[in-house]
């Protein structure tokens, strides 16, 4: 059960009591449409922009990047999208979801990757920012590591309510900004060369599949934490809706900063977000590209908080999986500050965003592929969305303490990986040498995980009769306690 607080203090009444808990019908608030906003905004920052540098790094003209990215990006998002009807159905974070499928203790296997997913995120954040804003203003770049840490961290603290504020506030104050760069652009007022600044650069089947890969996967890992906001929607938030919402912010935002990140890439030849952002903003109307920078860096610096607020989730969920907690205040704000100090460590480490982003992304695509499609596919497939809610949370219930099933088709799917991987600089397979670097691994894990889970569970599952009743006596429970544990 979440810990109920009789403190009088406004400040400490202000944060978040509930993490890994279940969200109660009394406490669900908010609108769909809200949810939309919040997405776009999460990926209208510079993260965003750089990706669009991949496509020239990979041998991709301006043209071929935004076909490339535009397809990764459609493609991407629907499982993306799809995992946030799971919120307001579950009333749980994702990855407690996640325990349906791997067990009460083997859902620590998808954790390792979703906690990867999280920290590498921030990391890069912080570098881009750190190095983007040293680089326009001359600021110095251990000063603004510490203080977007410290704004990130204190938004996670105060948790589910204070990010949707931030995004929603953020989203209306940075749009008009957007809008002029992105007319200056069209218009031919944000300078930039020719296009002969595409010279030596064109199309390849290796380079147009790594970065459809790349935008692909920059939506789907935020599949292992969309339902983390929409759980506190209303029980009877219609599936199509939310989806659709989610599925037009979360993809809105990239098919328009990708394909304008590969034009400053080309056209001003620069290799730092922010910086192309400032000098591209500044030569449409003076001053424009300087306060669009440091907008930009504020979005990105909420989105921390969303990854701050996610690991942590993560970890909670982690830890309880080996030895239950109960999740109060407490041992969120610790886990957050715990997790602050280890990407603040590596981001200053670290000054190379770019080629940090590409080999980030296709690794964090690596192992939640074949996560998205196995959890994907219990929750619309095999069960309909139907979940005896209180069994998540004991490892004596009906989803058992490790769920073989989808441990066997996770690793499985992982091992199929493996020998047609390609992380350029790190690591080359012999399926990649193959086809000529031309990445199939990650479709490769998706298609053989999910066809593996509903292989082994179907030959596997409970009777139909014995899954019904554990579910009413969840929902019986939940009706008369209002808490899963």
């Amino acid at each position: 059960m979440a810990q109920t607080t009789t403190s009088s203090n406004p400040i400490t009444d202000a944060i978040e009591v509930r993490s890994i808990d279940y969200v109660p019908e009394a406490e669900r608030h908010g609108k769909v449409s809200r949810q939309g906003r919040f997405w776009f905004l999460g990926n209208f920052q510079p993260f965003t922009v750089s990706i669009g540098f991949v496509g020239p790094l990979v041998g991709l003209n301006l043209g071929w990047t935004i076909v490339a990215a535009v397809l990764g990006v459609l493609f991407g998002t629907l499982f993306m999208a799809a995992h946030a009807s799971q919120g307001p159905r579950l009333g749980l974070p994702q990855m407690i979801q996640s325990r349906a499928q791997f067990g009460y203790s083997g859902v620590v296997l998808p954790l390792l990757a979703t906690g990867f997913t999280f920290l590498a995120f921030n990391v890069v954040d912080t570098i881009i920012i750190k190095e983007g804003l040293n680089g326009i203003f001359g600021w110095d770049a251990t000063v603004i590591a510490v203080a977007i840490t410290v704004i990130a961290t204190v938004l996670a603290i105060f948790g589910h309510d204070w990010l949707h504020r931030a995004f929603q506030v953020l989203f209306f104050v940075s749009l008009p900004f957007w809008l002029i760069l992105t007319i200056g652009i069209l218009t031919g007022n944000a300078g930039g060369s020719a296009p002969a600044a595409d010279a030596g650069l064109g199309f390849s089947w290796a380079g147009f599949l790594g970065m459809f890969s790349v935008a692909a996967a920059y939506n789907i890992t935020y599949a292992v934490y969309v339902s983390d906001y929409s759980r506190y929607l209303p029980r009877e938030t219609r599936t199509g809706t939310i989806i659709a919402s989610v599925y037009a912010g979360a993809a809105g935002s990239p098919i328009w900063l990708i394909p304008l990140g590969a034009w400053l890439a080309t056209r001003l030849g620069v290799s730092d977000a922010l910086v192309g952002i400032h000098d591209a903003g500044n030569n449409v109307l003076p001053t424009v590209g300087s306060l669009l920078a440091v907008l930009a860096s504020l979005a990105l610096v909420a989105t921390m908080g969303l990854n701050a607020y996610s690991g942590m989730l993560t970890v909670v969920t982690a830890v309880d999986a080996v030895r239950p907690v109960t999740p109060t205040r407490r041992i969120r704000i610790i886990t957050i500050l715990v997790l602050a100090v280890v990407w603040l460590v590596a981001g200053l480490a670290l000054t190379e965003a770019v080629a940090s982003l590409n080999t980030a992304l296709i690794a964090m695509l690596y192992l939640l592929a074949p996560w998205t499609a196995i959890n994907l596919i219990d929750f619309f497939i095999l069960r309909h969305g139907q979940y005896a809610i209180t069994d998540l949370f004991t490892p004596r219930g009906i989803y058992g303490r490790w769920n073989r099933w989808g441990i066997i088709a996770y690793l499985v799917a992982v091992a199929v990986e493996i020998p047609f991987a390609y992380l350029p600089g790190y690591y080359e397979s012999w399926g990649a040498r193959q086809l000529q670097f031309v990445d199939i691994a990650w479709i490769l894990g998706m298609v053989v995980g999910g066809v593996l889970y509903v292989i082994l569970v179907k030959a596997n599952r409970p009777a139909p009769a014995t899954e019904r009743s554990a579910i009413d006596a969840s929902e019986q429970a939940l009706a008369t306690t209002g808490t899963a544990r």
